[in-house]
């Protein structure tokens, strides 16, 4: 009985070398800008990110392609418009993010 929950609880253990994954995905100011941005604006485009980031179209863009190969946001496609939201890590990251900030 007991056999099968330490299976599941056992399944749920990052490896050193997933959580090197989601930390390199997040790694970069321009990366945790976007994060903290798409915690704010669910379903914000690339033009919503650039115009609130005050940033390069060309630099956001790979941005956010580095934190959907990384696992940190998602993609839903939307007619012409692609809108961006935090995956289950991603929301994870986004509350250290928030906590590491308010630290002293």
């Amino acid at each position: 009985m007991w056999g099968c929950c330490i299976v599941r609880y056992m399944e749920k253990i990052k490896t050193a070398k997933q959580m090197e994954r989601h930390l390199k995905g997040m790694a970069n100011h321009h990366r945790i800008e976007i994060l903290l941005y798409v915690a704010d604006h669910e379903g914000a485009t690339l033009d919503d990110i650039i115009v609130g980031l005050k940033a390069n179209p060309k630099t956001i863009g790979e941005h956010t392609r580095r934190l959907l190969l990384a696992g940190l946001i998602n993609k839903h496609y939307r007619s012409r418009f692609v809108e961006h939201s935090l995956s289950p890590y991603g929301k994870a990251f986004v509350r250290f993010l928030q906590s590491f900030q308010r630290t002293k």
